[in-house]
């Protein structure tokens, strides 16, 4: 395995953004985040104006701190411009929404490279792109003059197309559970890169910049899904909250979930095995792959993207992994908790 190389945290005195100025940094960040296809008005006024064909406007809120959710010795800053879009894209696909835009705060010390910023604004527009979705406004601020801290604010903009949105309170028991997109793959990056290297190139890769089923969320709202969330905070943590929501009990398949993920061999049993630890663990609790967890009425058939992995029962709200709750889940894996936990 390899170690990362530092990154700059800062630009040369010409190159930052104190130099550029706000507006150099604004003029040169849109001038690489492409155009939205439902966009009447773009950037530069005080307000975007945007189409919406559904006449509804599906709409999410995510915020990634510096330290917390990226590190710049560890991304380049095309990795978190595709991790930051990818994050509201994501939620945005979870309603069975398409995405159409989106919005971007930004605070950061006046020291911040200019150049880097303008690598973050294309990791948006290239993930972005193939929605014909574009940033179209935000704001731009100093940071508190201690902070050596980047925050982005990105908020994503959606068109649900005519379809019902897909929220997390409408599972019903019989109703089965499945699952569009991959899990443990982020996690297992993270354990490599906390530990100094970069590779398995395609775990570190998958953290980076996470690869959501987006075209998945809308085809579970055309095949009739009851619910739906994304997995940004882990399998069990995110399925909790469906389960709370729908006031059901969701009973996931342990062997379904290994067939589907740890089949073959890969870079999860490889760095589990060097590290002494289960991939389950990761496939069960790790966040930031961003797959899909939906519900479908019993015997409906499932979009392509998605393997049934369990199901919806009667019972105190909850999940369980054959029959056994979550908590003990976890602790049998001595995984460190069901998922991400913001505040601690």
């Amino acid at each position: 395995m390899t170690r990362p190389r530092p990154r700059p945290a800062t630009a040369d005195t010409a190159d930052s953004v104190g130099a550029v100025g706000e507006f150099g940094v604004i003029a040169r960040i849109l001038a690489r985040s492409g155009s939205a296809a439902l966009a009447e008005v773009g950037p530069g006024d005080d307000a975007a104006v945007l189409r919406a064909p559904d006449g509804r406007v599906v709409a999410c809120t995510d915020v990634l701190v510096e330290g917390r959710h990226f590190r710049r010795d560890w991304s380049s800053g095309v990795d978190i411009g595709h991790k930051a879009a990818a994050a509201n894209l994501a939620d945005i696909a979870a309603m069975g929404a398409v995405p159409t835009a989106l919005l971007v705060g930004l605070a950061c010390p006046a020291g911040t490279s200019a150049s880097w910023l303008e690598e973050v604004a294309d990791g948006m527009a290239a993930e972005c792109a193939p929605f014909g979705a574009a940033v179209v406004g935000g704001d731009t601020v100093a940071s508190a003059p201690d902070s050596t801290a980047v925050v982005l604010s990105v908020t994503a903009l959606g068109d649900l197309g005519g379809r019902a949105p897909v929220t997390r309170s409408g599972a019903r028991p019989g109703d089965v559970v499945a699952i569009a997109g991959r899990l443990g793959w982020s996690a297992c990056g993270l354990a490599v890169l906390r530990r100094g290297f970069t590779s398995p190139v395609a775990a570190v890769g998958a953290h980076r910049r996470p690869s959501p089923p987006y075209a998945a969320g809308p085809a579970a709202a055309d095949a009739g899904a009851t619910a739906m969330c994304d997995t940004s905070d882990g399998l069990l943590a995110d399925a909790g909250h469906l389960a709370a929501d729908s006031g059901v009990l969701l009973d996931l398949d342990g062997g379904a979930l290994a067939g589907a993920f740890l089949a073959a061999p890969g870079p999860l049993q490889q760095v589990a095995a060097a590290l002494g630890g289960d991939p389950l663990a990761w496939v069960l609790t790790g966040g930031e792959d961003h797959a899909l967890v939906a519900t479908f009425p019993p015997g409906s058939a499932l979009p392509p993207a998605f393997t049934a992995v369990g199901k919806v029962t009667a019972g105190a709200a909850g999940v369980q992994v054959d029959g056994v709750p979550a908590a003990q889940v976890v602790a049998d894996l001595g995984a460190e908790g069901a998922g991400h936990v913001h505040f601690t």
